[in-house]
C-alpha cells in the first residue's frame, strides 16, 4: 500500500466517477482502476459497488475513508514539519485577528513583514474573539491577535504585545463634548451604544462598567466599532471603544476616562500543546520585538 494509491482512492471516493476522478488526476483510467482493485485486494474487501461505468462507495469504503483521510494529513503534516527543519525562514503562517485590529494595526504590520520574512506566506482571518479561540482550540490557525483568550480544553500561550486606551465618545453636540476627562459613573443614565456579546471589546467593556458598579442602557449594540461611532455621531447614545482610524469622520468628540482606568491589552495567542512550526515560533518572535519597538 502507497500513499499514493490512497490518494487515488480518496479522490475516488469523492468523486463517485472512475473517469472524472482519472481526470483530475491526470492518469488514464485504467491506470486508476488497476490501483483501486490492487488497493481492493490488500484489503480483502471491496470499497465500492459497480454497476457498468457507475460507482458508489460501500460502507467499508466509507469507513476506510476515514482512516485515509486521517493518515493523509498526518502525511502532509510531517512533510511540512520537515520541509520547515530543513528550509527555516520559509512556510505557511496563519494569522487571526479581532476585528478592531482589520484597520490600521494589522494592515500595518503586514506591510512590513515582508522585509523581514520574503518566504513565509501568511492566511489572515479576523473574527471575533470567540471565533478565533475555537479555531485555535481546533488547530485552523496557528496564531491569533487579540485580548487574552482562555479555553476549557487546551492550554493556551499568551504574550502581552502593547495595550491601548478606551474613550467615552459623545456626540460633538452633548453637553459632554468639552470635557478634557470623565467619569464613567456620570454616563450611566446616557443611552449606550455598544458592542455586540461574543466580542472580545463587548467582554472589557462590561468588566470595566461592572467593576465601577454601573449597570448601562444599551440601546444598540453593532458588530463593529465603526458602527458604534456612527450611531454615536448620530446622536443616539455615547459609548466607550478604542481610539480607531477615521474617528473624526463620525461627528463624534473623544472623551479620556479618568476613573476607573480602562485600558486593554492586546497579544498574541497559541495553542501551547499543539506543533508550532518554525515560521510560526519565529513570527511571534517577529511580533513581540515589531510591537515592543511601537510602544
Amino acid at each position: 500500500m502507497e500513499i499514493q494509491q490512497l490518494e487515488y482512492f480518496k479522490t475516488v471516493a469523492e468523486m463517485q466517477h472512475m473517469t472524472h476522478a482519472a481526470e483530475k488526476l491526470n492518469i488514464s483510467q485504467p491506470a486508476l482502476s488497476k490501483s483501486i482493485s490492487n488497493l481492493e485486494n490488500e484489503i480483502g474487501v471491496p470499497l465500492f459497488d459497480r454497476q457498468g461505468r457507475s460507482i458508489s462507495i460501500n460502507r467499508y469504503g466509507s469507513l476506510f475513508l476515514k482512516s485515509v483521510e486521517s493518515i493523509l494529513k498526518e502525511y502532509k503534516k510531517a512533510k511540512t514539519e520537515i520541509s520547515n527543519l530543513v528550509m527555516p525562514g520559509c512556510g505557511e503562517v496563519s494569522l487571526g485577528f479581532i476585528h478592531s485590529l482589520g484597520m490600521q494595526v494589522v494592515p500595518e504590520l503586514m506591510a512590513h513583514t515582508p522585509e523581514k520574512y520574503p518566504n513565509m506566506n501568511f492566511t489572515l482571518t479576523q473574527a471575533s474573539s470567540y471565533n478565533l479561540l475555537q479555531w485555535l482550540e481546533e488547530g485552523q490557525i496557528d496564531m491569533c491577535l487579540s485580548q487574552r483568550i482562555e479555553s476549557k480544553t487546551i492550554e493556551v500561550g499568551w504574550i502581552e504585545l502593547w495595550s491601548e486606551e478606551l474613550f467615552v465618545i459623545v456626540p460633538k453636540n452633548h453637553r459632554f463634548a468639552n470635557r478634557e476627562s470623565i467619569k464613567l459613573e456620570e454616563i450611566k443614565d446616557e443611552p449606550f451604544i455598544s458592542i455586540k456579546r461574543g466580542n472580545a471589546l463587548r467582554q472589557i467593556v462590561d468588566k470595566f462598567f461592572k467593576e465601577a458598579g454601573i449597570t448601562t442602557n444599551v440601546t444598540f449594540a453593532g458588530e463593529e466599532m465603526h458602527t458604534v461611532a456612527g450611531f454615536v455621531g448620530a446622536g443616539l447614545g455615547v459609548s466607550l471603544i478604542p481610539s480607531i482610524k477615521g474617528l473624526n469622520e463620525y461627528n463624534v468628540q473623544k472623551i479620556r476616562v479618568s476613573e476607573p482606568t480602562c485600558v486593554r491589552k492586546i497579544g498574541v495567542s497559541w495553542a501551547k500543546e499543539r506543533y508550532l512550526a518554525p515560521a510560526a515560533v519565529q513570527f511571534i518572535d517577529y511580533l513581540v520585538e515589531y510591537f515592543k519597538d511601537r510602544k
